[in-house]
Formats: C-alpha cells, structure tokens, sequence
C-alpha cells in the first residue's frame, strides 16, 4: 500500500494498523509510506448487522483483516471461495473486471485494494436484489 494518500475531511476518522485515528478540524491529507499497511476509512465500514447480501459479506471478510480482527491466511480461503460464487452469478463484463481485481488483491495480501474493488459491486448488487424483489 505504499504511496497511498488518505483526504480526510473534518473529524474523519480512519483505522491505521489497527489504531484509530481521528482528523482535526480542516480537511487534511495523509501519504501513507508504509507498504502493507492495513487502512480502513470508518466512514466506509460495514457494520455486523448490514453484513445481509453476498457482495457485503465478502466485504466484511477483508474489513475484518484490514481491523485485524481475521487471520490473513484464513481470510484468503473465505475471500477465494466467496468471490468464485460472485462469479457465477456477476458475469457480466465489468464484474468480472472488478472480481479479476478483487482476486489478484488477495493473492498478494493488498487486502484493502481487494475491499475496494468489491465495494464497486455493491451498488450492482443492490440493483439486482431490488430487480428481483419486484417480480
């Protein structure tokens, strides 16, 4: 994760290697130097009880790593599995592209960039789900 840069707004707060960390008053900019590092903005995290559709549980999974609340090795086998499923049923051209990604993360621990690429599913998810609800 080297190289990444962090915009926080006022009173954001962010978890670094697992410490919390909250922003002052302005908007700020972190860089973050250290490879690997485990970052995840609380803004962004889901909650146990919206763990309740697939693409969020798999995103649970790797938040969970990012915390240092899951096993990194342990956690691998759970994102594999999840994400196979995903791509029996997201198989259109973008999904594939995001899940491709997803995979390639987990493969070499960027665990957050795995998180990312599967938040990106989330709104297609919410989509299909709301699709299906109607018929």
């Amino acid at each position: 994760m080297s190289g990444l840069v962090l915009k926080l707004g006022p009173k954001e707060r962010v978890l670094i290697n697992g410490a919390v960390i909250e922003n002052g008053d302005r908007r700020s900019r972190l860089s973050i130097m250290t490879p690997n590092a485990n970052i995840l903005r609380l803004r962004d995290a889901i909650h146990p009880e919206e763990v309740n559709t697939p693409v969020r549980r798999i995103c649970y999974i790797a938040q969970l790593v990012l915390s240092g609340d899951a096993d990194a090795t342990d956690a691998k086998h759970q994102l594999f599995r999840g994400i196979e499923q995903l791509s029996q049923v997201l198989t259109d051209t973008d999904s594939r592209k995001l899940l491709d990604l997803a995979t390639e993360a987990v493969q070499t621990d960027q665990f957050y960039q795995a998180l990312k690429s599967l938040r990106s599913l989330l709104p297609r998810e919410e989509r299909l789900l709301s699709t299906r609800d109607l018929q």
